[in-house]
């Protein structure tokens, strides 16, 4: 008994940390619309250029101007997390088939042309594209904790579409390759050049990758610990909390498997390269359905492995909801769903885990 509510309170760390670790995080550097910075280092005039605030939750701001007959000037300024900034030209809202303008700061600081023709970093290529970057105008400084990266292109019109990342902290690309990782996450949107209205695209398939997210959330990761709760606490309700149980987590099982199915789909169909997230899920469906079998084939009370039962039950249990919540958050993450998927879920999660505390509270003040 002492090992498995150890284990529990455990989980529940776990669960806050998670929770915590994906919070909305508040940037402290700002740039504003309503005045023209002054940026040293480019080599051309931004009086009078178009702004707009492209990607509120990472500050991104983004000003450009027809300079000349087909010359299109633009400065995208993002809070220096030490990592890279890119803003992707796009036709159709992807990633894959685009090219983007990547910069970052640091000691070797560097802005470069990449064609994206995959997921993978080896297929994200440097110093190739659809632009035609006009020469020496593309710079990259940092002032009051923010980068600016700046840069031309002869064209008619830019592409409507663009698409924004962020890389992660402190993988900058460098010589000799220059190779990109992946980023830590991106939007695509569309702009009007005209008027600087700007939203987000709707992501090919997305009825399909809503599901998949939906489904698994509230089958693993909402009604699988309700379940727990119910067994654990309410058991002298008996046997109304053992039917409540087993239909709870079997309504879970159903929802989960769902969403793994609708996740297979969507992977064959958008040709995704997401390993860990795909394993991670494989496994918590493998000891979904250890859970199920382990309730087929349960020993009588009176048996004499029945504690040894339990003790496999309550753990297998325990671990396959602290993976396929962690899950979650990756697929969220994965998805670029945004903040206010993960703090949805989060609020979900911290107040299960406060019922949960509560009602332990509860049980050993009753002993």
């Amino acid at each position: 008994m002492k090992a498995t509510t150890s284990f529990f309170f455990i989980t529940l760390v776990l669960l806050f940390v998670i929770f915590i670790s994906h919070a909305p995080s508040v940037n402290s550097q700002t740039d504003s619309c309503s005045s023209t910075p002054s940026i040293n280092g480019i080599s051309f005039d931004i009086t009078n250029f178009q702004c707009s605030s492209v990607w509120d939750s990472h500050g991104f701001i983004l000003r450009y101007k027809q300079t000349k007959t087909q010359v299109w000037s633009f400065v995208l300024s993002a809070p220096d997390n030490n990592g890279y900034i890119a803003i992707g030209f796009s036709r159709q809202g992807l990633m894959v088939g685009s090219s983007a303008i990547v910069g970052w700061g640091g000691s070797n600081r560097g802005i470069k042309q990449y064609y994206l023709g995959g997921q993978d970093s080896s297929l994200v290529d440097p110093d190739q594209g659809n632009l035609v970057v006009v020469s020496d105008t593309s710079s990259v400084t940092t002032q009051s904790s923010r980068i600016y990266m700046a840069f031309q292109l002869n064209t008619t019109q830019p592409e409507s579409k663009l698409l924004y990342a962020v890389g992660p902290q402190g993988r900058l690309p460098s010589s000799p390759d220059f190779r990109l990782v992946q980023h830590d996450t991106m939007v695509s949107t569309t702009i009007n050049y005209l008027s600087g209205d700007q939203g987000k695209n709707s992501q090919p398939y997305s009825r399909l990758r809503r599901g998949h997210g939906v489904l698994n959330m509230l089958g693993w990761g909402v009604l699988m610990p309700i379940g727990v709760i119910v067994a654990r606490y309410f058991k002298q309700f008996d046997p109304i909390w053992f039917y409540a149980h087993t239909s709870i987590q079997s309504g879970g099982f159903i929802f989960g498997l769902a969403g793994v199915i609708c996740g297979l789909v969507l992977k064959d169909r958008i040709k995704a390269d997401v390993p860990i997230h795909k394993s991670l899920g494989i496994v918590v469906l493998v000891l979904g359905g250890l859970q199920v079998k382990a309730f087929l084939a349960r020993p009588d009370k009176a048996s004499k492995v029945r504690k040894y039962w339990n003790w496999y039950h309550h753990g297998l249990g325990r671990v396959m909801i602290a993976l396929a919540v962690a899950n979650v958050f990756y697929g969220i993450h994965l998805g670029n769903a945004g903040n206010e998927w993960n703090a949805g879920f989060g609020v979900v999660l911290a107040l299960l885990c406060i019922a949960a505390i509560v009602l332990e509270f509860r049980k050993w003040a009753r002993k």
